[in-house]
C-alpha cells in the first residue's frame, strides 16, 4: 500500500461532505462521546458501497478491457464533476446545538443511513480504487478490499478528530466563510487533479 494512497485518502476524507457536517453537528450539540457514535455510523455506512464496487470492478476488469476504459473515463468525469460541484457550492457549513436526549444507537444509525443512502458513494469507489490497485495481479480483489478497509479506518479516525475539535473548528473555520472558501478551492483542485490523472492512466 502506497503513501500516495494514504495521503489521498486523508484528503478525500477531510472533504466537507455530509458525513463531516453530521459529525461536526453531533460533536457541537451532543459532545465528544456522541460524535464517536456518529463517526462509527458514517464509517460503517461506507462498507456496502465499497463491497458492491469491489465485486463489480473484479467482475468487469477481468472480462472486458473496453468496460475498464468506459468505467475509467466515467470515474474521471465524476471526479471532475465533484471538483466543479465544490466550487459551485456557496453554502457555508452549518451545525445545530440541539439538547434533547438522543441515544447513541440512534445517532450511529443516522450516520449509517447518511452514507448507505448516498448513491454517489459507489461511483466514488469505482473512480478511486482503480488508481491504486493493479488489476493484472491475481489478488486484485483482496487488495481492493484491504484498501477499502484502510480507507474506512482513516474515515473513522478523521471523523472522531472532527468531533473532538468541533468547538475549535466552529470558531476557526465554520464561522469564517473566507477560510472555508479557500479550503473548498483546495479540495476542488485535488479532485480535478485526480480526475485528469485517472483519465490518463493506462490499464
Amino acid at each position: 500500500m502506497s503513501i500516495e494512497f494514504l495521503l489521498t485518502s486523508i484528503v478525500v476524507v477531510l472533504l466537507p461532505g455530509t458525513g463531516v457536517v453530521y459529525t461536526l453537528a453531533i460533536g457541537l450539540g451532543r459532545g465528544f462521546r456522541a460524535s464517536i457514535a456518529a463517526a462509527l455510523g458514517c464509517t460503517l455506512g461506507i462498507l456496502p458501497a465499497a463491497l458492491a464496487s469491489i465485486v463489480g470492478l473484479a467482475a468487469i476488469f477481468h472480462t472486458s478491457a473496453v468496460a475498464f476504459t468506459l468505467i475509467k473515463y466515467a470515474g474521471a468525469a465524476y471526479l471532475l464533476y465533484m471538483a466543479w460541484s465544490i466550487l459551485r457550492d456557496n453554502s457555508a457549513l452549518t451545525v445545530s446545538a440541539e439538547r434533547a436526549p438522543v441515544s447513541l444507537r440512534r445517532i450511529a444509525t443516522s450516520g449509517l443511513l447518511i452514507n448507505i443512502l448516498n448513491p454517489k458513494l459507489s461511483l466514488f469507489f469505482l473512480a478511486f480504487l482503480p488508481q491504486f490497485v493493479s488489476f493484472e495481479s491475481a489478488n486484485a480483489t483482496a487488495m481492493m478490499l484491504i484498501h477499502a478497509l484502510v480507507f474506512m479506518a482513516i474515515t473513522f479516525v478523521s471523523f472522531v478528530g472532527y468531533g473532538a475539535c468541533a468547538a475549535l473548528a466552529r470558531d476557526y473555520v465554520i464561522s469564517r466563510p473566507n477560510v472555508l472558501s479557500w479550503l473548498k478551492r483546495g479540495f476542488a483542485g485535488t479532485f480535478g487533479f485526480l480526475g485528469l490523472r485517472l483519465a490518463l492512466t493506462e490499464n
